[in-house]
């Protein structure tokens, strides 16, 4: 998860508590449901001895993440005997690890949240490689696409043990069924249904355009379905330019919901005030009676539904994947990679543990969770949508695409009020200007990367 979409997440945490209670009087999760599975689960890799070795795990998951992260540590524990203690980071990992490591006491693993900081921290010899055992444990598991993604000028570094489906539209099926309409499989489908929403009396768009990410989201679905992977790959490293023609192109696209003020909930300006939380309560939060009907988020936006409102996932809450934009359907992702900072047996031993179904499994079961480990059956995830949102992640094969502003340098792809976010949140004020909005993101752009 990146840091932008942990900030998203943890907010949504506020109310762990009661999600875990709504999830276990749902039959979904049980607090030791993560256990249970292990329990039932036959191991699929061997792990050394470690009694008496103490090992640091650093990652930026506080709430139940952390909790349910620390069940999967609590089963290493007990296999190999080895202590491990997790040491959350704070937002920033990268400045949290590199004082570690300045410090001379860097934590064994750590869980990176962006590939940019990956591959900064791997050219500076950072980073340990992955082990025999690790690394064949991760060539067994992932799909080369994600090997790819943990590795830096060839050389494997990190196993992405946690993903985000950031590739989703969450739809409120009253709202859906009292429309008459369904789950959109193309953009032209996708306006018309929003359209016929509007007609029933439910704004149907709900964004939270107050968050500038939510739009960086929905600019790379249009454009990795658009203009194709090659493409998104060129501009997400600035080998062609903001003002290229398939960046006009998708913000035209993307413009054809914008334009027509009633397809969004409160309008362009009332987008601009809702932050993502509220977009998704504006969903959700009156079932019967609704601000929006649907909203586009990744498969974290289930924490905020089951957190913040009484809405049942699977019930009064569907899913469905982000709709074919003259392309294929995109599967745009984000994740939490663990990169060995120290080469000792403990460590390596845990990097085999993570790239195992074994680790995959217990979270699984726990629910807001979903992982590129193509080994793990779907039986593991709590219910049937968070099946689904596994499937389409793990079916896209080596055809996703990481999140592009989290590739890109922070102060043009992550920073609020600038780069892309602000040039973003300008074209949602004035859609009409593409132009404009393309000559605002390629200043910032090459204002950053020079600098690089």
């Amino acid at each position: 998860m990146s840091t932008r979409t942990a900030r998203a997440a943890r907010r949504a945490l506020a109310l762990a508590a009661t999600f875990a209670l709504t999830l276990a009087a749902s039959g979904c999760a049980a607090e030791d449901e993560g256990s249970a599975w292990a329990k039932a689960h036959e191991p699929t890799v061997e792990l050394p001895q470690l009694h008496g070795q103490k090992l640091q795990v650093a990652a930026v998951w506080t709430g139940n993440e952390q909790q349910n992260f620390r069940k999967v540590l609590d089963e290493f524990e007990r296999r190999t005997g080895a202590k491990v203690e997790f040491v959350p980071t704070g937002d920033n990992v990268a400045t949290y690890v590199g004082s570690k490591i300045e410090g001379g006491a860097p934590p064994d693993i750590v869980m990176m949240p962006q590939v940019g900081v990956l591959r900064q921290f791997a050219q500076r010899g950072r980073l340990k490689p992955l082990g025999e055992q690790a690394l064949a444990e991760t060539k067994k598991n992932f799909s080369k696409g994600w090997r790819d993604l943990g590795s830096y000028e060839g050389t494997p570094y990190c196993i992405y043990y946690k993903a985000a489906n950031k590739s989703l539209i969450w739809y409120n099926t009253t709202a859906f069924e009292d429309a008459g309409v369904g789950e959109a499989k193309t953009w032209k489908d996708f306006l018309r249904d929003a359209r016929t929403l509007s007609d029933s009396g439910v704004d149907p768009v709900s964004i939270g355009g107050g968050d500038g990410w939510v739009l960086t989201d929905w600019f790379e679905n249009i454009y990795l379905s658009q203009a194709g992977p090659e493409k998104y790959d060129q501009l997400a490293e600035h080998r062609i330019k903001w003002t290229d023609p398939s960046v006009a192109r998708a913000l035209r696209t993307f413009g054809q919901l914008l334009r027509e003020k009633h397809l969004l909930t409160g309008g362009n300006q009332g987008a601009l005030q809702t932050d993502f939380p509220k977009s998704v309560t504006q969903v959700f939060g009156d079932i019967a009676a609704p601000e929006g009907g649907l909203v586009f988020g990744a498969d974290f936006a289930g924490i905020n539904i089951e957190g913040d409102t009484k809405a049942r996932i699977g019930e009064d809450a569907q899913v469905y994947p982000f709709p074919e934009v003259d392309g294929p359907r995109p599967v745009v992702t984000a994740g939490d990679a663990a990169c060995l900072l120290k080469q000792n047996k403990g460590a390596q031993a845990l990097a085999t543990y993570l790239a195992s179904p074994d680790a995959a499994g217990i979270w699984a079961a726990e629910g807001g969770f979903v992982t590129p480990n193509k080994s793990l059956e779907l039986s593991a995830y709590p219910n049937q949508p968070q099946r689904e949102i596994a499937k389409a992640l793990v079916g896209a094969g080596d055809d996703f695409r990481f999140d592009m502003s989290d590739q890109a340098p922070a102060a043009f792809g992550g920073t609020k009020g600038q780069g892309e976010w602000k040039a973003l949140q300008d074209f949602l004020r004035k859609p009409s200007d593409v132009e404009g909005a393309q000559r605002a993101l390629e200043a910032a752009a090459s204002k950053t990367y020079e600098k690089q």
